[in-house]
């Protein structure tokens, strides 16, 4: 009789899961943006989501929790409830740099999460100072060197992309030049634009603008095919520098634990919202990079994401960066 019961029971809870995955979602679906609006990540989440929202008939709603590299929103949906209510749009540092600039960091991006899938990639570009008297990438290289005591280069502060993907830049042509941290990257552009400080690496949302007018000079795009948004910016592959790869992606990953039922609906949405042609259309002009069908799987992103760490570690641990 006990054993009875007991199969009874299983086979209740089974059925509750069953319909609870199938019914879902019956409420408002929380996006944790873990950097300010405004910014390419928030920018990217509020695209998707908006599509997102009408595939799975409820309202996405995004919610900015910046702070410490965007590991704060991060930490909060490791501990979130694994019921698929409570999301995130993390990229490149949140779940690539961050365990080498965070030594104390409280999640770790390969075991936390459930991957969903890529969201877009926001190329990386190589942009220097209009007063730099190098119109190319090589030109520029060699005028870095030629002054590596003077030279110096902003990022938008400690585990920022433009953070971590300039020290990418100078381990790739041995410079150390003088670090200039800013609150973000507006201040960073600003004074890059007024020549007080000579270059930055940083991604194609934040700096095309300035590029097509003429701002900043755009020396090399870090893909290996150009941007229908700047069609004339070579890649760093044209331009002599193909070692330098690196895009901050961006991808929507839920808490460890959620049902794979739950995983497979937010990623049909967000397959659905990529393949419409409207989302397409605002996210190209941005100069983001769709994912392939094999990219948009959560099994890619969680082999990806792996990756990212391992590619990072090494670079950012040699170059002493640590936000703690």
């Amino acid at each position: 009789m006990f054993k009875s019961l007991l199969t009874g029971l299983v086979a209740t809870v089974l059925s509750v899961g069953c319909s609870f995955a199938q019914s879902y979602p019956t409420k408002p679906i929380v996006m944790i943006v873990p950097f300010a609006a405004g910014g390419p990540t928030d920018v990217v989440a509020r695209i998707v989501t908006e599509h997102m929202s009408r595939s799975l008939g409820q309202q996405i709603v995004i919610e900015n929790v910046a702070g410490a590299g965007g590991t704060t929103g991060s930490t909060r949906v490791a501990t979130a409830s694994n019921d698929g209510y409570t999301i995130m749009m993390g990229h490149m540092g949140t779940h690539g740099a961050a365990p080498a600039l965070y030594p104390n960091l409280k999640y770790d991006p390969s075991k936390d999460f459930e991957p969903v899938g890529l969201a877009a990639g926001t190329p990386i570009i190589i942009v220097s100072s209009a007063k730099i008297p190098a119109s190319d990438l090589k030109s520029f290289i060699a005028y870095l060197k030629a002054n590596a005591t003077k030279v110096n280069q902003a990022h938008a502060g400690v585990g920022s992309v433009s953070h971590s993907t300039g020290i990418l830049f100078n381990s790739m042509i041995d410079l150390k030049p003088t670090q200039v941290p800013y609150k973000g990257t507006g201040p960073a552009l600003n004074d890059l634009v007024s020549g007080q400080v000579d270059y930055m690496t940083d991604q194609i949302v934040n700096v095309v603008e300035q590029i097509k007018g003429g701002a900043v000079r755009g020396l090399a795009i870090a893909t290996p095919e150009r941007s229908p948004a700047l069609p004339d910016l070579p890649t760093t592959k044209e331009a002599g520098l193909p070692d330098y790869q690196v895009s901050a992606w961006n991808a929507i990953f839920a808490p460890k634990g959620t049902s794979k039922d739950i995983v497979d609906k937010l990623n049909s949405a967000l397959t659905a919202a990529l393949a419409d042609d409207n989302t397409k259309k605002r996210l190209l002009e941005l100069g983001a990079v769709l994912p392939s069908a094999k990219e948009g799987t959560p099994a890619w992103l969680g082999d990806f994401v792996k990756i990212e760490v391992a590619r990072w570690s090494p670079v950012l641990k040699a170059a002493g960066a640590t936000a703690n």
